[in-house]
Protein backbone atom coordinates (compact mmCIF):
# COMPACT_ATOMS: atom_id res chain seq x y z
CA UNK A 1 0.00 0.00 0.00
CA UNK A 2 2.83 2.63 0.88
CA UNK A 3 4.21 1.37 -2.46
CA UNK A 4 1.16 2.78 -4.22
CA UNK A 5 1.08 5.83 -2.41
CA UNK A 6 4.77 6.79 -2.85
CA UNK A 7 4.05 6.31 -6.73
CA UNK A 8 1.08 7.74 -6.72
CA UNK A 9 2.85 11.09 -4.88
CA UNK A 10 5.50 10.82 -7.60
CA UNK A 11 3.28 10.50 -10.62
CA UNK A 12 1.63 13.91 -9.22
CA UNK A 13 4.66 15.33 -8.70
CA UNK A 14 5.87 14.94 -12.13
CA UNK A 15 2.85 16.16 -13.65
CA UNK A 16 3.20 19.03 -12.00
CA UNK A 17 6.56 20.28 -12.50
CA UNK A 18 5.97 19.19 -16.18
CA UNK A 19 2.81 21.02 -16.20
CA UNK A 20 5.08 24.66 -14.99
CA UNK A 21 7.63 23.92 -17.56
CA UNK A 22 5.08 23.89 -20.33
CA UNK A 23 3.05 26.89 -19.03
CA UNK A 24 6.61 28.56 -18.64
CA UNK A 25 7.87 27.89 -21.89
CA UNK A 26 4.67 28.74 -23.81
CA UNK A 27 4.46 32.27 -22.07
CA UNK A 28 8.36 32.55 -23.46
CA UNK A 29 6.97 31.77 -26.61
CA UNK A 30 3.86 34.04 -26.59
CA UNK A 31 6.38 37.16 -25.44
CA UNK A 32 6.09 40.02 -28.54
CA UNK A 33 9.25 42.16 -28.33
CA UNK A 34 8.68 45.79 -29.28
CA UNK A 35 11.66 47.91 -30.47
CA UNK A 36 11.81 51.26 -32.03
CA UNK A 37 9.50 54.51 -32.58
CA UNK A 38 6.28 55.10 -31.15
CA UNK A 39 5.51 58.03 -33.67
CA UNK A 40 2.37 58.39 -35.02
CA UNK A 41 3.46 58.11 -38.69
CA UNK A 42 5.53 55.22 -38.64
CA UNK A 43 6.26 52.09 -40.40
CA UNK A 44 5.04 48.98 -38.44
CA UNK A 45 7.02 45.74 -39.14
CA UNK A 46 6.00 42.37 -37.53
CA UNK A 47 8.62 40.19 -37.53
CA UNK A 48 8.29 36.15 -36.62
CA UNK A 49 10.64 33.85 -36.51
CA UNK A 50 9.21 30.65 -38.65
CA UNK A 51 12.45 27.97 -38.48
CA UNK A 52 15.57 27.44 -37.31
CA UNK A 53 18.15 25.55 -39.87
CA UNK A 54 21.14 25.03 -37.55
CA UNK A 55 22.69 23.19 -40.22
CA UNK A 56 22.22 25.54 -42.95
CA UNK A 57 23.12 28.47 -40.20
CA UNK A 58 20.34 30.18 -40.91
CA UNK A 59 16.85 31.22 -39.97
CA UNK A 60 13.42 31.92 -41.54
CA UNK A 61 12.10 35.56 -40.95
CA UNK A 62 8.52 36.20 -41.75
CA UNK A 63 7.85 39.87 -42.11
CA UNK A 64 4.18 41.79 -42.08
CA UNK A 65 4.40 45.67 -42.78
CA UNK A 66 1.95 48.43 -41.91
CA UNK A 67 2.40 51.58 -42.46
CA UNK A 68 0.92 53.78 -39.78
CA UNK A 69 -1.03 57.52 -39.98
CA UNK A 70 -0.30 59.56 -42.93
CA UNK A 71 1.97 56.90 -44.10
CA UNK A 72 -0.69 54.51 -44.84
CA UNK A 73 -3.96 54.69 -47.05
CA UNK A 74 -6.59 51.28 -46.55
CA UNK A 75 -6.15 51.40 -43.38
CA UNK A 76 -2.61 50.35 -43.56
CA UNK A 77 -3.10 48.10 -46.20
CA UNK A 78 -1.10 50.10 -48.29
CA UNK A 79 1.92 52.54 -48.95
CA UNK A 80 0.59 56.34 -50.01
CA UNK A 81 4.57 56.46 -51.45
CA UNK A 82 6.84 53.56 -52.59
CA UNK A 83 8.36 51.91 -49.14
CA UNK A 84 11.84 50.03 -49.08
CA UNK A 85 12.98 48.58 -45.98
CA UNK A 86 16.23 47.89 -45.64
CA UNK A 87 17.47 45.33 -43.43
CA UNK A 88 20.87 44.01 -41.73
CA UNK A 89 23.92 42.64 -42.98
CA UNK A 90 23.17 39.38 -41.91
CA UNK A 91 19.68 39.68 -43.53
CA UNK A 92 19.26 38.39 -47.18
CA UNK A 93 18.31 41.32 -49.42
CA UNK A 94 15.79 44.17 -48.89
CA UNK A 95 12.52 44.47 -49.42
CA UNK A 96 10.38 47.10 -51.57
CA UNK A 97 6.83 47.54 -52.25
CA UNK A 98 5.27 49.80 -54.45
CA UNK A 99 3.15 52.55 -53.91
CA UNK A 100 -0.86 52.04 -53.33
CA UNK A 101 -0.28 48.26 -53.71
CA UNK A 102 -1.54 46.04 -51.35
CA UNK A 103 1.54 44.77 -48.51
CA UNK A 104 1.85 40.95 -48.30
CA UNK A 105 4.02 38.81 -45.95
CA UNK A 106 7.66 38.46 -46.95
CA UNK A 107 9.71 35.41 -45.96
CA UNK A 108 13.29 36.57 -45.51
CA UNK A 109 16.31 34.30 -44.72
CA UNK A 110 18.62 35.59 -41.82
CA UNK A 111 22.42 34.30 -41.52
CA UNK A 112 23.50 32.98 -38.19
CA UNK A 113 26.54 33.35 -36.61
CA UNK A 114 28.70 31.97 -33.21
CA UNK A 115 27.78 28.27 -32.25
CA UNK A 116 27.84 25.19 -33.95
CA UNK A 117 25.62 22.35 -34.45
CA UNK A 118 28.27 19.66 -33.29
CA UNK A 119 27.64 21.21 -29.80
CA UNK A 120 24.04 19.64 -30.29
CA UNK A 121 21.76 19.97 -27.65
CA UNK A 122 23.87 22.94 -26.15
CA UNK A 123 24.62 24.90 -29.07
CA UNK A 124 23.79 28.51 -28.92
CA UNK A 125 23.71 31.18 -31.87
CA UNK A 126 23.63 34.87 -32.47
CA UNK A 127 22.37 37.52 -35.24
CA UNK A 128 21.01 40.84 -35.48
CA UNK A 129 17.89 42.39 -36.81
CA UNK A 130 17.19 46.04 -37.82
CA UNK A 131 14.78 47.44 -40.28
CA UNK A 132 15.27 51.03 -42.17
CA UNK A 133 12.08 52.61 -43.65
CA UNK A 134 12.46 54.92 -46.42
CA UNK A 135 8.97 56.14 -48.29
CA UNK A 136 9.18 58.42 -51.23
CA UNK A 137 12.70 58.55 -51.02
CA UNK A 138 12.48 60.17 -47.31
CA UNK A 139 13.64 58.09 -43.73
CA UNK A 140 10.86 57.41 -41.67
CA UNK A 141 10.68 55.73 -37.94
CA UNK A 142 9.69 52.04 -38.06
CA UNK A 143 8.76 49.91 -35.39
CA UNK A 144 9.04 46.82 -34.77
CA UNK A 145 7.13 43.76 -33.05
CA UNK A 146 9.61 40.90 -32.77
CA UNK A 147 8.15 36.88 -31.80
CA UNK A 148 9.30 33.36 -32.26
CA UNK A 149 7.30 30.75 -33.94
CA UNK A 150 9.74 27.73 -33.17
CA UNK A 151 9.36 25.34 -31.41
CA UNK A 152 13.23 23.86 -31.00
CA UNK A 153 14.67 26.81 -30.13
CA UNK A 154 14.17 29.98 -27.54
CA UNK A 155 14.99 33.31 -28.60
CA UNK A 156 16.49 36.09 -26.05
CA UNK A 157 16.09 39.56 -28.26
CA UNK A 158 17.44 42.41 -26.93
CA UNK A 159 16.98 46.28 -28.18
CA UNK A 160 19.95 48.13 -29.52
CA UNK A 161 19.16 51.77 -29.00
CA UNK A 162 18.67 53.89 -32.54
CA UNK A 163 16.44 57.05 -34.02
CA UNK A 164 14.33 55.65 -36.42
CA UNK A 165 15.56 52.59 -36.50
CA UNK A 166 14.11 49.36 -35.26
CA UNK A 167 17.42 47.17 -33.87
CA UNK A 168 17.56 44.15 -32.08
CA UNK A 169 20.50 41.75 -30.83
CA UNK A 170 19.14 37.97 -31.00
CA UNK A 171 20.44 34.51 -28.78
CA UNK A 172 19.49 31.48 -29.65
CA UNK A 173 19.57 28.34 -28.13
CA UNK A 174 17.54 25.20 -27.87
CA UNK A 175 14.12 25.35 -26.03
CA UNK A 176 13.94 23.94 -22.60
CA UNK A 177 11.51 20.53 -23.61
CA UNK A 178 13.89 19.85 -26.60
CA UNK A 179 17.34 20.10 -24.24
CA UNK A 180 15.32 17.65 -21.23
CA UNK A 181 14.07 15.12 -23.95
CA UNK A 182 17.94 14.98 -25.20
CA UNK A 183 19.51 14.78 -21.79
CA UNK A 184 16.69 11.67 -20.87
CA UNK A 185 17.91 10.15 -24.58
CA UNK A 186 21.75 10.32 -23.35
CA UNK A 187 20.46 8.90 -19.75
CA UNK A 188 18.69 6.16 -21.35
CA UNK A 189 21.33 5.69 -24.31
CA UNK A 190 23.48 4.54 -20.81
CA UNK A 191 20.79 2.23 -19.13
CA UNK A 192 20.10 0.27 -22.17
CA UNK A 193 24.37 -0.06 -22.11
CA UNK A 194 24.70 -0.98 -18.49
CA UNK A 195 21.39 -3.45 -18.42
CA UNK A 196 22.84 -5.15 -21.31
CA UNK A 197 26.17 -5.55 -19.75
CA UNK A 198 24.72 -6.82 -16.23
CA UNK A 199 23.33 -9.09 -18.47
CA UNK A 200 26.48 -10.06 -20.68
CA UNK A 201 28.13 -10.72 -16.64
CA UNK A 202 24.97 -12.99 -16.02
CA UNK A 203 25.66 -15.10 -19.18
CA UNK A 204 29.51 -15.28 -19.16
CA UNK A 205 29.82 -16.71 -15.68
CA UNK A 206 27.15 -18.92 -15.72
CA UNK A 207 26.99 -23.05 -16.70
CA UNK A 208 24.31 -22.39 -19.81
CA UNK A 209 25.83 -21.87 -23.63
CA UNK A 210 24.08 -19.90 -26.19
CA UNK A 211 21.47 -18.79 -24.64
CA UNK A 212 19.30 -17.31 -27.90
CA UNK A 213 17.11 -15.36 -26.09
CA UNK A 214 19.52 -13.33 -24.81
CA UNK A 215 21.44 -13.22 -27.48
CA UNK A 216 18.05 -11.65 -29.58
CA UNK A 217 17.32 -8.86 -26.99
CA UNK A 218 21.16 -7.49 -26.87
CA UNK A 219 21.30 -7.80 -30.97
CA UNK A 220 17.62 -5.92 -30.77
CA UNK A 221 19.20 -3.26 -28.21
CA UNK A 222 21.92 -2.72 -30.57
CA UNK A 223 19.74 -1.53 -33.49
CA UNK A 224 17.00 -0.36 -31.47
CA UNK A 225 19.47 2.22 -30.05
CA UNK A 226 20.37 3.53 -33.19
CA UNK A 227 16.38 4.19 -34.96
CA UNK A 228 16.31 5.46 -31.06
CA UNK A 229 19.22 7.63 -31.71
CA UNK A 230 17.55 9.26 -35.14
CA UNK A 231 14.55 9.91 -33.23
CA UNK A 232 16.17 13.13 -31.43
CA UNK A 233 14.77 16.53 -32.59
CA UNK A 234 16.17 18.74 -34.77
CA UNK A 235 17.83 15.98 -36.86
CA UNK A 236 21.32 16.46 -35.35
CA UNK A 237 24.50 15.25 -37.33
CA UNK A 238 26.52 12.19 -36.21
CA UNK A 239 29.91 13.07 -34.54
CA UNK A 240 27.51 15.69 -31.70
CA UNK A 241 27.90 16.06 -28.12
CA UNK A 242 25.18 13.45 -27.83
CA UNK A 243 26.55 11.15 -29.82
CA UNK A 244 30.50 11.49 -27.68
CA UNK A 245 28.35 11.47 -24.56
CA UNK A 246 26.29 8.34 -24.77
CA UNK A 247 25.34 7.01 -28.30
CA UNK A 248 28.60 5.71 -29.51
CA UNK A 249 29.81 4.17 -26.28
CA UNK A 250 26.53 3.02 -25.39
CA UNK A 251 26.85 1.01 -28.90
CA UNK A 252 30.32 0.03 -28.30
CA UNK A 253 29.51 -1.28 -25.11
CA UNK A 254 26.33 -3.35 -26.59
CA UNK A 255 28.68 -4.61 -29.54
CA UNK A 256 31.26 -5.51 -27.35
CA UNK A 257 28.58 -7.61 -24.76
CA UNK A 258 27.09 -9.81 -27.58
CA UNK A 259 30.45 -10.81 -29.22
CA UNK A 260 31.57 -11.88 -25.66
CA UNK A 261 28.19 -13.37 -24.94
CA UNK A 262 28.65 -15.33 -28.44
CA UNK A 263 32.66 -16.91 -28.74
CA UNK A 264 32.19 -17.49 -24.61
CA UNK A 265 28.69 -18.99 -24.96
CA UNK A 266 30.26 -21.44 -28.23
CA UNK A 267 33.36 -22.20 -26.24
CA UNK A 268 30.69 -23.60 -23.34
CA UNK A 269 28.79 -25.48 -25.43
CA UNK A 270 31.75 -27.00 -27.58
CA UNK A 271 32.89 -28.52 -24.22
CA UNK A 272 29.95 -29.76 -23.31
CA UNK A 273 29.81 -31.51 -26.07
CA UNK A 274 33.49 -33.20 -25.89
CA UNK A 275 32.52 -34.01 -22.49
CA UNK A 276 32.46 -38.43 -22.27
CA UNK A 277 29.19 -39.39 -21.34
Amino acid sequence: MRVLVLIAILIVVAVAVGSWLQFTERQTADTVHTVGSSAADRVDVEAAVQSVDAAGRELVLRVWVTPRGSLGEQGGAAPVADLSLQTSGATLGDLEFAAHERLTTRDVQVALTGGSISDYPFDTYETDIAFRARLGGEQVPVRMLFSNNDTLFSVSAEPVPARQEAVVALGLARSGSLLVFAVFMMVAMWALAASVLIGAWYLTTGSDGLVWPGLAWMAATLFALAAFRNTAPGTPPIGCVLDWFAFLWAESIIALCLVTVVITGVNKSLRQETRPT
